[in-house]
């Protein structure tokens, strides 16, 4: 475990080796799971306010859940998740040449909007945990994600390298400064 301010940090972030390979695996994360993408308090507003920006790259499956049901859902332990579309892909998942893709982030690529997607889905595979006065980063790991170990492995990137912009757009960049001193010191 690693400690950085307020944060705890898995140490497999340093020792993972990751890369994803989306040719591969085809972004089966966002289409399995038993929920949505987590989403921090604010996040669903942002959604909420740029929500007809988004829409055009939606499924109509998609659109047809958030127009009834709203942008977000609730998992079972209460926290804010993306809603599904039949209990399975999340709602904002659209598909090109077979490979699932986040609508979101496509209108903020096409700079429709200046939110890129939510920090759970940037951040994957590490997921947060919010604990009382400390931020703890867990690797996730799932069987879907073998073709980004190994492709990781192959190139030989370590997963907070991977992951160096969400990181820094989540914690910033001094903090991912001190991740690089410690990953440097092992």
């Amino acid at each position: 475990m690693i400690i950085i301010d307020d944060t705890l940090i898995s140490d497999h972030l340093l020792d993972v080796k990751f890369c994803c390979d989306l040719v591969t695996c085809k972004g089966t994360c966002c289409v399995q799971g038993d929920a949505g993408a987590p989403l921090e308090d604010h996040e669903f507003y942002i959604i909420e306010d740029n929500l007809e920006e988004i829409k055009p790259y939606m499924n109509t499956k998609g659109r047809e859940v958030v127009e009834k049901n709203g942008v977000f859902d609730y998992d079972s332990d209460g926290e804010l998740v993306t809603p599904l579309v039949d209990d399975k892909e999340c709602a904002f998942v659209y598909f090109e040449k077979g490979i699932a893709l986040c609508a979101i982030e496509k209108a903020w690529l096409e700079k429709k909007i200046d939110f890129q997607k939510p920090i759970s889905c940037h951040l994957y595979p590490i997921r947060l945990k919010y604990l009382t006065d400390k931020t703890a980063l867990n690797y996730h790991q799932w069987t879907v994600c073998k073709p980004a170990r190994i492709k990781g492995d192959d190139i030989g990137l370590p997963l907070y390298k991977y992951l160096k912009v969400p990181l820094i757009r989540m914690f910033g960049e001094e903090w991912y400064r001190k991740l690089e001193e410690v990953a440097g010191n092992r």
